[in-house]
């Protein structure tokens, strides 16, 4: 059984949702700011996190901030319909995804659903199938049983989205994939993703590479097309 911890302010959410998550079956932990979570999660870390931008206390951003030092759990925002410039700063600083308040709870399950199995398949033993095996492209290393990345030799710390984004990239080079090809990889069929999404994802992706190599490029945008890999 899942753990989900659901981090917000408004009780009504956390009533609700937990309610529906413990109907599907997931163990729930809720807080109501971001200042317990953090002192909780010191403690144990849950399999995953929901959290609110906006908390008295600790705010999202800045628990988010201080989970991506400890752990790379998948952790979901939950934003208000105007946070554009949040939702996006919250993807580069390691979220995974965000959902829009008012939000359809079946949205937010089937996105819990897709990250975790993301990230169980990453923790696949040594029977795992062909694609688990450890994957070099040039100057990359990727090993999805141990969900590592290298670039020149260098550790390279993405999230679950990150890493299966550069997989399937990386898998053949020099092949455009476009955006719906990547949300297919990276999110289930039936959970509608925006556009933007999957840019945020490429651009946080983008910066933890040049963060090991400035000049990294192998990632290329073809405008209004897709996106490829270029083998360095």
């Amino acid at each position: 059984m899942s753990k989900i911890a659901l981090v917000d302010d408004d009780r009504n959410i956390l009533t609700s949702v937990s309610i529906c998550l413990e109907a599907e079956g997931f163990e729930v932990e809720t807080y109501n700011d971001g200042q317990a979570a953090f002192d909780a999660f010191s403690r144990k870390m849950p399999d995953m996190a929901v959290l609110d931008m906006k908390m008295p206390r600790m705010d999202g951003m800045e628990l988010l901030q201080r989970l991506r030092q400890k752990s790379q759990m998948p952790i979901i925002f939950l934003t208000s319909k105007d946070d554009e410039i949040d939702e996006v700063l919250g993807l580069r600083m390691g979220a995974d995804d965000y959902v829009t308040k008012p939000f359809s709870q079946r949205l937010l399950v089937e996105r819990i659903r897709a990250l975790l199995r993301r990230k169980q398949a990453n923790e696949a033993g040594p029977d795992a199938s062909e694609e688990a095996k450890v994957m070099v492209r040039g100057q990359l290393e990727m090993d999805p049983l141990r969900h590592q990345v290298k670039w020149k030799g260098e550790d390279v710390t993405l999230t679950v989205t990150e890493f299966l984004l550069l997989q399937a990239l990386a898998q053949r080079p020099g092949v455009v994939k476009s955006r719906d090809q990547l949300m297919d990889v990276a999110y289930e069929d039936q959970v509608y993703v925006d556009d933007r999404t999957i840019d945020s994802h490429i651009k946080r992706l983008r910066k933890k590479m040049r963060n090991a190599d400035p000049e990294f490029s192998s990632i290329e945008t073809l405008y209004g097309i897709g996106y490829k890999y270029n083998e360095a």
